[in-house]
């Protein structure tokens, strides 16, 4: 065991030489929410290179990727409360005064590997040791994209366990594939915006300052 490695924690496993995930269709239209910088477009994917998260960045150069989820809350729940824990966890402004919300809809159908349900089951792993793991372990999450015929993942959100989080590949999926949805976007510099994201907030008992 490495010095620096957490004790306590779940261990991954080697992945395999060859990953076979079941594979579950994101249908054409099917709308998908985002949360993100506002200095990307909506249908714009991440470049990186920056920290290495759960499946990014990886490669060289790294592979583009776009997070989003099934509905808005989980959205903002896997990027602004995502590294959210401790006995009184708190969401400042610095933390989404430069960030928005919006939606898209693929004009295809997504083949994403399914890290859920039977999906982790077929890959003989828990969530704790795949899409649930420790930061440590986060290098040892990037063998899926191995599967050349996905061009994303589909799992549980950590942080709201009944709804599913997506990511997609920016070498299998390109930005013209997701159209942006008109009027389906928030800055959360505004007054009735900022409302929404401190009920939501406040209804998982978290603080958060307001951005005035």
């Amino acid at each position: 065991m490495a010095s620096d490695e957490p004790s306590g924690i779940p261990e991954v496993p080697e992945p395999p030489s060859e990953v076979d995930p079941l594979i579950e269709v994101w249908e054409s239209g099917k709308v998908l929410h985002r949360s993100y910088p506002e200095k990307f477009k909506v249908n714009a994917f991440n470049p990186g290179p920056r920290r290495t998260t759960r499946f990014s960045f990886f490669g060289d150069p790294p592979v583009p990727v776009l997070y989003a989820g099934e509905d808005e809350q989980t959205a903002v729940a896997e990027t602004l409360l995502h590294d959210l824990d401790g006995p009184a966890p708190r969401l400042v402004r610095a933390d989404y005064i430069d960030r928005r919300s919006g939606a898209v809809a693929p004009k295809r159908d997504l083949r994403l590997a399914q890290l859920h349900s039977g999906g982790l089951y077929a890959l003989r792993l828990e969530p704790n040791q795949l899409t649930d793991t420790h930061p440590y372990w986060y290098e040892k999450t990037e063998a899926i994209h191995r599967c050349t015929d996905v061009d994303g993942l589909v799992w549980m959100s950590r942080r709201w366990n009944t709804r599913k989080a997506v990511m997609l590949f920016g070498d299998r999926v390109d930005e013209d594939d997701l159209v942006p949805l008109p009027n389906a976007g928030r800055n959360f510099a505004l007054p009735d915006d900022f409302e929404w994201l401190a009920t939501l907030c406040h209804e998982l008992r978290i603080e958060i300052t307001p951005p005035w």
